[in-house]
């Protein structure tokens, strides 16, 4: 039975799935102990080698850990139940799985040997940085890198070779190639990898390829060379199932709050901006959004990101609250002045009340209008 590789995610459709650990108790006495009999599908499915999530559970539980490769036998001493190793599976994917700026699980660790650091990249989102290297088990990381991270000592002798090259004059081969992925030559004496984000057409081809087929199929690169009028058109497209559709609009809204908070600089100042754009072209209806902002929720993100979601959207919900008053206001006014021009009329021989609409008459102060020019 596969599940949710964030558990805290309760979405059914979630794509990054793993399956569930199955655990096997074995021996008795002192010599028993727990084989977790699927180690190596876990593992594949988080990105990491079977021995990371096994070696965790041996610094959390304090239990010695046996790794059979060939045999695929990963073994915790003690006994040990399948539903507390798969709780403190958790901890370890949080920790050293998942993005801190995503919460994606496409993520590679990068070793550096020589300066004793992890780091930790994400293909979902770009996130690049450090890994905090005081549990215990980042000591075995260090000394059993990723086999994805293997080339590591490769790539930092080439990148002697080619200071060597550039010194001694060299400006053929890979010293003149400043689009190479390992950090630029102009840093002297540091052969930490760059952490910066490389724009060039080659290091975002290169990213664009690590990320996964799923992703890849998410992405609307080939849109970004269309004018800005045809990407609005697209967008309006795919949204436009919201027409008559509350539910489908409701998690329109949601959907907006997940993308502030991946954008929150650049879009949570302009909230009542967009939700207007939003209302003007019929993709939410009134009472929706006036529904919406009654309650902060926590349900797509934090609390506290969306009480200042709805912060800045008070003043759209102000004007149209305002705006559905001065509406119903108009509507009682006309209905009134309706009323004064109505008089009931009775006749003895009518069988119903007929009721007709009269002018009212001019008194006597109210003659025509005396045009002074011409006096």
């Amino acid at each position: 039975m596969s599940i949710n590789v964030n558990r805290s995610v309760s979405d059914q459709f979630y794509r990054y799935k793993m399956p569930r650990l199955i655990a096997k108790v074995e021996g008795k006495g002192n010599g028993i102990k727990t084989v977790i009999v699927n180690m190596v599908d876990v593992a594949k499915a988080l990105n990491r080698p079977p021995t990371y999530p096994t070696k965790f559970f041996g610094c959390e539980l304090g239990a010695q850990t046996q790794f059979d490769g060939k045999n695929d036998r990963y073994i915790v001493n003690g006994s040990h139940e399948a539903n507390k190793l798969q709780d403190m599976l958790d901890g370890f994917i949080r920790k050293f799985v998942l993005c801190p700026e995503c919460d994606n699980p496409e993520t590679d660790l990068h070793i550096n040997p020589k300066k004793q650091t992890i780091g930790n990249s994400c293909k979902a989102c770009g996130y690049r940085g450090m890994l905090d290297t005081r549990h215990k088990l980042c000591t075995f990381i260090l000394k059993n890198p990723p086999e994805n991270d293997s080339g590591s000592a490769k790539k930092e002798k080439e990148k002697k070779n080619r200071k060597k090259d550039k010194e001694n004059g060299s400006s053929g081969g890979e010293a003149g190639n400043h689009n190479d992925i390992d950090a630029p030559d102009a840093v002297d004496g540091d052969d930490d990898e760059d952490w910066a984000e490389e724009t060039t057409e080659e290091a975002q081809r290169r990213r664009m390829e690590e990320i996964s087929k799923h992703a890849k199929g998410l992405t609307l690169t080939d849109d970004l060379e269309k004018s800005l009028e045809e990407r609005v058109n697209i967008f309006y497209n795919f949204v436009k199932f919201c027409h008559n559709n509350k539910k489908a609009q409701k998690y329109l809204l949601g959907g907006f709050e997940c993308l502030v908070k991946l954008h929150q600089l650049q879009l949570l100042p302009r909230v009542p901006i967009i939700l207007k754009d939003l209302y003007d072209a019929d993709l939410l209806e009134e009472d929706v959004i006036l529904a919406w902002a009654e309650k902060v929720s926590k349900k797509y993100v934090s609390k506290e990101l969306a009480k200042e979601i709805h912060a800045k959207a008070e003043p759209f919900v102000k004007w149209l609250k305002e705006a559905e008053e001065e509406s119903e206001g108009s509507e009682e006014e006309e209905e009134d002045d309706d009323d004064d021009n109505v008089e009931v009329v009775y006749s003895s021989s009518a069988r119903e009340l007929k009721m007709e609409t009269t002018k009212p008459e001019k008194s006597d102060h109210e003659e025509e209008d005396i045009d002074i020019d011409a006096i």
